[in-house]
């Protein structure tokens, strides 16, 4: 078992504090946060062992995990990466480019393994269908959420758009050509729904909406290639597979059959792939000890992170382009 600490106890990493607590593969030593009386409370409710300085508990794991706001991602994971321990660090990897850049620097230099949490990749939806999505060719994206304070203090481009974002580049063998993108500030200082338009070197085009003030929540994506349309519903956990192939000469009596206008038959079917409940955020932090213990490569890099965050800030600069 390796010995986790996490960093961080809000919202989220008292999910991650229960889960680590919960898996077999890790042996939860305790947790910080900066906020004494919090971290004091959750201890107190939970049972969980409080450390009131990050340094102590740092030297006292194997794996951190960092679940703390996204401005101090990057002086916590340092803290880890120089006193040699691997980290799991929730998305977006940094605040900024530079920070992630530096951190995939250290985690090389010290020979240390990290994982970001874009927990999407986890989603048996996505995992059901991934393999599947070959190539494709146009790509929509829909991430709607009801309004929530938490999280505003960002811009939906890195609160929602980006899970968007790491799932599009892990399908997509291209660089990102060019970038068209608005986004508007609704309630927030920073903006609330945003769209981005991203130009791929292999032709392939992904259009992305976001907002986090909508009447509903929504999380689907759409994946258009050859020959094949495959739909995800991130939230809902359900997929549509959607192919054509060669008609047959003699189509039987339920056959679908499409004649475009040069004369080529095909025929529509559709595969319905079998997907498993799990807990997504204990299957990444799972994969990440596992990763660790036959050292394998993380299903989410350090570099992916950051290619990710990469991305989302060209969106930002983007927008606010469009606003001067």
């Amino acid at each position: 078992m390796l010995k986790v600490g996490v960093l961080g106890a809000g919202h989220l990493g008292k999910i991650h504090l229960r889960l680590l607590n919960q898996s077999p593969k890790y042996d939860l030593i305790g947790f910080y946060d900066a906020d004494i009386i919090n971290g004091k409370k959750v201890a107190d409710e939970f049972g969980y062992t409080y450390f009131e300085n990050i340094n102590e508990l740092i030297e006292n794991v194997d794996v951190v995990d960092i679940v703390t706001p996204t401005l101090s991602h990057f002086e916590c994971a340092k803290k880890a990466i120089e006193k040699r321990k691997h980290v799991f660090i929730e998305k977006p990897i940094t605040n900024t480019l530079e920070e992630a850049e530096s951190l995939v620097s250290l985690a090389k230099a010290y020979n240390i393994k990290g994982q970001v949490g874009h927990v999407e990749r986890f989603n048996p939806a996505f995992t059901a269908v991934k393999n599947k999505i070959q190539q494709p060719m146009f790509i929509e994206t829909h991430r709607l959420a009801e309004f929530n304070p938490r999280g505003t203090d960002v811009p939906v481009v890195l609160d929602l758009m980006i899970h968007d974002i790491d799932a599009i580049l892990s399908v997509v063998n291209s660089k990102v050509k060019q970038i068209n993108a608005s986004g508007v500030s609704v309630i927030s200082q920073s903006p609330d729904i945003a769209n981005a338009r991203l130009e791929f070197e292999n032709g392939c085009v992904a259009n992305l909406t976001a907002s986090r003030i909508s009447l509903k929540n929504m999380r689907k994506s759409r994946f258009f290639q050859k020959d094949a349309y495959i739909s995800v519903d991130f939230l809902e956990k359900k997929v549509e597979v959607v192919k054509m192939k060669d008609a047959p000469e003699i189509p039987g009596d339920f056959d679908m059959v499409l004649q475009n206008a040069e004369g080529i038959k095909k025929q529509i079917y559709f595969e319905n792939p079998s997907i498993e409940e799990n807990n997504a955020i204990l299957d990444e932090l799972d994969a990440f000890a596992d990763a660790i213990n036959h050292n394998t490569t993380p299903v989410v890099t350090l570099e992916q992170g950051t290619q990710a965050l990469q991305v989302a800030l060209r969106i930002i600069e983007a927008f606010e382009a469009n606003t001067l």
